[in-house]
């Protein structure tokens, strides 16, 4: 996908084995050439789950909220977001991993709130030191795509996978998230057979967010998966159901993304329009937070 004249984004999903589809939404590449008189192609992206980003060749920085824009680490971890990140990348490739709640929860003793809206060196920090040996392997390899993926792929079948008492609970939060007629926090309780203390507590733990930041995130996300698909639509005819007006969702815009929706849909995206794309083809969802973890 051609990102502006002179530069280009392709992105290239591949899913997980039948084994890890709990655990992992979707293996991604990301190659850019940006133009001569512009450094970086930028984007503003949507809130997310937990990602696992190796740069192999070139800059990326990145800004999450206010924050100013940081170097991404050869080797990050950006965890689950509720908030814009605004994503930069020059002349290069990297690869994505990207979590769901349970595979946080299986391959990682941190608590997912610890990492909430940031970006960590994975290299430095001690709790993701099990993908220490592919990062190391990605960066001597070649470039080869298919190369490349058999590296992550070899990886993710030999590492230990956690099981903890949580992980029944977080699964069935994870798959009530998706359902769109699940509007409030006690309908996800119910759903989770837990009380509504249990489930914030829980959802802190698992899914980085209180109950009620997670059910507005999810709302906001269908209806921005809409735009993302057609961008020809009226904000109007994306909303999702439980939005009460258009007031509503401006609303929920502006907390998320950190803007409002018409000076968003100004703006180029030439890495998010590319992944979503790219991610229905393969995955069936244009945005990670809306993967069905029991879809098989």
């Amino acid at each position: 996908m051609h990102a502006q004249s002179g530069s280009s984004v392709t992105i290239r999903f591949a899913l997980p084995s039948a084994r890890l589809k709990p655990y992992v939404t979707t293996y991604y590449y990301t190659e850019v050439v940006a133009r001569p008189d512009e450094p970086f192609v930028e984007d503003r992206l949507h809130p997310e789950w937990a990602n696992l980003r190796f740069v192999g060749q070139g800059r990326a920085q990145c800004s999450i909220g206010d924050a100013p824009f940081e170097e991404v680490p050869e080797f990050s971890v950006v965890g689950p977001t509720a908030c814009s990140p605004c994503f930069r990348m020059g002349s290069g490739r990297s690869w994505g991993i990207g979590l769901l709640p349970l595979g946080w929860a299986a391959l990682f003793a941190a608590r997912a709130s610890d990492y909430a809206d940031r970006v960590v060196d994975g290299l430095s920090d001690p709790a993701f030191a099990a993908f220490r040996p592919l990062a190391n392997a990605l960066a001597q390899s070649s470039g080869d795509f298919a190369e490349e993926l058999a590296l992550i792929e070899t990886h993710m079948e030999a590492i230990a996978l956690r099981q903890t008492t949580d992980m029944p609970a977080i699964q069935r939060v994870s798959s009530a998230l998706v359902d769109p007629t699940i509007a409030m926090v006690s309908e996800l309780a119910d759903r989770a057979g837990m009380n509504i203390r249990s489930l914030e507590r829980l959802s802190k733990r698992g899914f980085g967010f209180t109950p009620k930041l997670l059910l507005r995130r999810q709302r906001f996300l269908r209806s921005l998966a809409q735009f993302m698909l057609d961008p020809s639509l009226k904000w109007l005819s994306t909303l999702d159901e439980q939005y009460h007006d258009q007031a509503h969702f401006v609303r929920d815009f502006k907390r998320f993304m950190g803007m409002g929706p018409s000076e968003y849909a100004k703006l180029d995206k030439p890495i998010l329009m590319a992944a979503a794309q790219a991610r229905m083809a393969i995955a069936g969802e244009a945005v990670q937070a809306l993967h069905n973890p029991d879809r098989t």
